[in-house]
């Protein structure tokens, strides 16, 4: 039980306040106001942060959850034949005809990790959800997959899924977990999208691969070390991969595929296939009944692709994946068409040719009739309706528009067709606008080339390079009136110098970008790639000109590094000196990436992580470093020893020292001087600005970067050639006045405030408060009245109150205080309110008092039978009982017993005081008012706490209660 005390049932007493504060002002459009900072481009000139920087953030956009249980218990290699007599003996629970709508799959979860090898190629590999133990025999079940749309699914662990929750809301999640996914292709590539796909929290993945591993795929596939050189990839992947997630199956497919087997997927991802294949693939797919949605990606070198095939009719529910906007009317104008004004607090995010509807309008009630309307002419704080509003009411007051987001249907061409005609391209840069045609030829060259040779250019080979050259001439010449211009033949030789490489930063940002790919397909959110992206870092390249010898293979884990960047890089990267600042999210994914790279992993190299927090069960959401076995244990030692698990080279030191002012005795001149480069992973704009300000002074470059949700940011700081981090700064956010916030809310952010300020009050400063008069009554009373101000007599009334009329013994005083407080809270200041200002209040000016942005409030009448209110009363209480010390019972989750105990409560009545204050001053920055006698109130409240402190028992404290830094997220 206590578990769910600071964590649990503080998110949920934190979330409620506002939830139910929004509702009784009726404001049902709950948003956030997010910014994200433009992705910028620069020519890099320090490769290594170039190299981690365009992966990291990308890479990391799926790493939202881990389950409660984490180690794995061991796979089973099973193969074909036992599998077979699996099955018939087994006929009464076979799986559906391939054909059928409901597709189904079978699962079986078994445990014997001696058995984990790869001697036959046609094995399979199945892992169980949370680490279950089953004979083959007995553990084979039908499990329904679920199409778009299905989302029949059991409930949703919000504890564990409350990062993803709050990016993709429940509908999406329960489809998500409801999908199969199978990934063709387990170099670092394949690796990357399954290990997102299984940070996800899909319902399995299964891998496929034929071959086997070599030395050259150790610097791009994290789950790979020495001993599995010779192994079937899958097999050699599942294992660890099954730690991420355990309440994802995984299994393994290791012969060729086959059309029919694609049946059992909602989504398919090939990493390593050729043309010829895909199209043969992409082509059942697309015509498959669902469709089943297909996504080629393949990294060479620094380029790489990425093709979707969702269907010929493919429904996006959500577009962006935004709240709907909404805006507080003004005014609205008798026209045609209409004028429509919205309050300038807040700047309108609608667009041109959006739908909109309206909500209580007074006067022109002809509008709240719930139609969608199309607006026009959108600019900040107004719009045009087009419709003529000449005889409808006269706008009076009131009104929300909220935006009506539409679904969007897509129509994917097939891959023979749109290899033809690829239609507009997706451009991540600019500069580049005329990279993606000749790509488009790159590719398609290479596979010929392949296909052709049976084998991939040698890097560094000019003779090769212009075979390739060759073929994707021939293939534009082929084209006719939609050939290529400018096939661009350097671009090309590039491309074939490093086509046979995987290299760890491309497999990681496309990793990122495929794993996003395929929660859009299953779930229908976001809009989804259409239909080819084509990317290129050849300025990551050296700028000097290389020997051909500078590529050969020297029979290390970073040969395929070597073919693209030449061996004396490579050498510079193992000898550089990197200082990473956090272990967090970004910080796994910096640390997996550079163990992978070489980095720091010579005899000159050094890596220096720092991080002063530890880990806890949130982090385990998207740090996929940690496991569940590490709570508690220091986040930079726990990430470092992963990182060397990748690669035993690394030569890291782990810290556990905030970067700032404080530490600059251990982060000292002579530490900064001796850094290469400087590496971010921090999550607060403070720490940020001082590293930058270190990296500014001693002239070293710093990566930058930062994800929110499904959006990311990352900024290259390069000495002499981009401006620092701190030369561009985002305005100050503009702050809410306290009359606003805490008796005339307008949005979901002055709510939010109210609320913590009101968590922080209750739980944490008030607990406090009383432990320091009780631990020195004397020095605390006489500061006290020494102080003589309303905020000392605001401090000893709280302190009072808590001690003598709201002191909790037993677990039914703390029901009574949480109820009492819901009705203060949600009722009866609602009351005074609306007592003290009517509704046809007017201000000094004669003017309507309730007029935008204010909104007039309505109470709540408490109700045990609606789970929201309960479950404030709940947290509120358990919260309370967790500050006095109180045991909890268990029937205290069983809503019935818990309904019952709160029925009990006796409420008083409420009668409004006519000589109330409320607060309507927006410049006022305090709600404690002084008075000519605060000295007299003073002296009496540390009389009557004197005579409390001598009937409480020897040594009582009560235990102040921190919000925990979790993400708040509504759901509505």
């Amino acid at each position: 039980m206590k578990l769910l005390l600071k964590l649990g049932l503080g998110l949920e007493f934190l979330v409620l306040l506002p939830i139910i504060l929004g509702y009784f002002y009726r404001n049902n459009s709950l948003y956030y106001g997010n910014r994200c900072t433009n992705l910028k481009s620069f020519r890099f000139v320090a490769l290594m942060v170039i190299f981690t920087g365009f992966c990291v953030v990308f890479g990391s956009l799926l790493h939202y959850m881990l389950p409660r249980k984490r180690a794995s218990e061991g796979v089973v290699v099973v193969n074909e034949e036992t599998q077979n007599a699996a099955q018939e003996s087994q006929n009464d629970i076979e799986i559906a005809n391939a054909s059928s709508a409901t597709k189904k799959h079978r699962i079986s979860a078994t445990a014997d990790s001696n058995n984990n090898s790869s001697s036959s190629s046609s094995n399979n590999v199945v892992t169980g959800k949370e680490g279950e133990n089953h004979s083959i025999s007995a553990s084979i079940a039908e499990v329904p997959i679920m199409t778009l749309g299905n989302s029949n699914q059991t409930d949703i662990d919000e504890d564990l899924h409350s990062r993803q929750l709050a990016v993709y809301g429940r509908e999406t999640m329960r489809r998500l977990f409801a999908s199969n996914i199978l990934v063709s292709g387990m170099q670092g590539l394949g690796a990357e999208i399954a290990k997102n796909l299984i940070l996800a929290g899909v319902k399995s993945v299964t891998l496929h691969d034929e071959g086997t591993v070599e030395l050259w795929d150790l610097s791009s596939n994290f789950v790979f070390s020495d001993n599995d050189i010779g192994k079937n990839r899958a097999l050699a992947s599942v294992q660890k991969l099954q730690e991420l997630n355990n309440a994802v199956v995984l299994s393994t497919l290791t012969s060729k595929l086959t059309k029919e087997q694609l049946s059992d997927f909602q989504a398919v991802v090939f990493t390593d296939i050729s043309l010829d294949k895909a199209i043969e693939f992409d082509d059942f797919c697309h015509n498959h009944q669902p469709a089943i949605s297909f996504i080629k990606a393949e990294v060479r070198g620094l380029f790489g692709s990425v093709f979707c095939d969702f269907g010929p009719e493919f429904t996006v529910v959500d577009v962006d994946g935004e709240d709907p906007h909404t805006g507080i009317i003004a005014s609205i104008s008798n026209d045609n068409p209409a004028l429509v004004s919205c309050v300038d607090d807040e700047r309108l995010e609608f667009q041109d040719g959006d739908l909109v509807v309206f909500s209580e309008v007074h006067g022109m009630t002809e509008l709240n009739d719930g139609k969608p309307r199309k607006i026009k002419s959108a600019r900040p704080y107004s719009f045009t309706l087009e419709e003529d509003t000449t005889n409808y009411g006269t706008y009076v007051k009131g009104g929300i528009v909220t935006q009506v987001k539409q679904p969007k249907v897509l129509n994917f061409k097939p891959l023979r067709e749109a290899l033809e005609d690829p239609g507009d391209f997706l451009l991540s840069d600019f500069s580049k606008f005329d990279r993606p045609p000749p790509l488009h030829l790159a590719f398609q060259a290479l596979d010929k080339f392949v296909s052709e040779l049976g084998r991939f250019p040698v890097a560094g080979s000019e003779e090769d390079a212009q075979k390739l050259i060759s073929v994707a001439t021939n293939i534009n010449e082929s084209l006719g009136d939609g050939r290529v211009e400018d096939i661009n033949t350097k671009l090309l030789r590039h491309f074939a110098f490093g086509a046979r490489a995987v290299l760890n930063p491309m497999a990681a940002m496309f990793g990122g970008i495929v794993g996003q790919e395929v929660v859009k397909a299953c779930s229908g959110k976001f809009h989804p790639l259409y239909q080819f992206f084509y990317f290129d870092s050849v300025e990551s390249l050296p700028t000097e000109p290389l020997d051909s010898t500078e590529f050969k293979p020297i029979n290390s884990r970073y040969d395929a590094q070597i073919s693209v960047f030449g061996a004396k890089l490579q050498k510079k990267l193992e000898d550089a000196k990197v200082f990473i600042v956090g272990s967090g999210a970004l910080g796994c994914e910096f640390l997996k990436n550079v163990a992978l790279m070489g980095v720091s992993c010579g005899n000159q190299g050094k890596l220096t992580i720092t991080d002063d927090d530890v880990i806890e069960k949130s982090n385990l959401s998207r740090q996929f470093l940690f496991r569940d076995w590490n709570i508690g244990q220091a986040k930079s030692t726990v990430a470092a020893s992963a990182a060397t698990s990748i690669n035993p080279r690394l030569n890291i030191e782990a810290l556990q020292n905030r970067v700032g002012p404080e530490t600059e005795n251990v982060f000292d001149d002579t530490f900064w001087e001796n850094i290469t480069c400087v590496i971010n992973a921090l999550d607060n704009v403070n720490a940020r600005l001082y590293v930058d300000q270190r990296c500014l002074y001693f002239q070293k470059p710093l990566l930058e970067s930062g994800t929110l949700g499904a959006k990311c940011n990352t900024q290259m700081v390069i000495p002499h050639l981009t401006e620092n981090y701190g030369a561009s700064r985002d305005p100050p956010e503009k702050q809410a006045p306290m009359c606003t916030v805490h008796s005339f809310p307008h949005n979901i952010d002055h709510c939010l405030t109210w609320a913590r300020s009101e968590f922080e009050g209750l739980l944490e400063k008030t607990p406090a408060e009383v432990n320091a008069y009780l631990s020195n009554p004397v020095e605390y009373t006489t500061s006290m009245a020494n102080a003589g101000d309303a905020q000392a007599r605001d401090n000893l009334e709280r302190v009072l109150e808590c001690l003598d009329k709201e002191k909790c013994e037993i677990f039914q005083d703390c029901i009574t205080w949480a109820r009492l407080k819901f009705e203060d809270y949600f009722s009866n200041r609602v009351k005074q309110l609306i007592f003290t200002f009517p509704e046809d209040a007017a201000t000094s000016t004669g003017a309507p008092f309730w007029s935008a942005p204010k909104r007039f409030p309505h109470p709540l009448q408490f109700s045990s039978a609606d789970p929201s209110h309960l479950h404030f009363v709940m947290a509120a209480s358990i919260l309370r009982a967790e500050t006095f010390g109180i045991p909890i019972p268990d029937w205290t989750n069983n809503p019935k017993m818990l309904a019952e105990a709160v029925d009990k409560v006796m409420v008083p009545d409420f009668l409004p005081k006519k000589d109330a204050k409320i607060l309507t001053d927006e410049k006022a920055t305090t709600l404690s008012t002084a008075s000519v006698d605060d000295a007299a109130v003073i002296n009496d409240l540390i009389i009557k706490l004197e005579q409390c402190r001598k009937n409480l028992p020897s040594g009582f404290r009560l235990k102040p209660i921190q919000f925990e830094k979790v993400c708040i997220f509504i759901l509505v």
